[in-house]
């Protein structure tokens, strides 16, 4: 699937792009590997973020915002109210719920 994105999202970009990848095995296999001259002669260059950086790696800073500020306790409770609470803040990211970087 990532192959597959990455050459559909190469197909017509008109400046050079960079996509910024976490190190999982799947970025950084022999098959993706194998594509890198492709994609780069397509405007479109990998970079790989330093191994565990959480720090770097947005999704990590979003995990901890709704870990730790914005689910309640109680969401906890079972599969399902974590769930409801998880597509709640989801769906109010940017609005309801927000990262300041400030």
């Amino acid at each position: 699937m990532v192959i597959d994105f990455l050459d559909k999202f190469s197909e017509n970009l008109s400046k050079t792009t960079v996509v910024i990848l976490d190190q999982a095995p799947i970025h950084t296999s022999d098959i993706c590997m194998a594509k890198l001259d492709e994609w780069e002669r397509k405007k479109l260059k990998l970079f790989w973020l330093p191994t565990y950086s959480p720090k770097l790696n947005l999704i990590y800073i979003l995990w901890k915002f709704i870990k730790y500020e914005w689910i309640e306790i109680n969401a906890y409770s079972s599969w399902k109210n974590l769930l409801n609470y998880l597509r709640k803040v989801l769906n109010n990211f940017g609005r309801e719920y927000v990262i300041n970087f400030v």
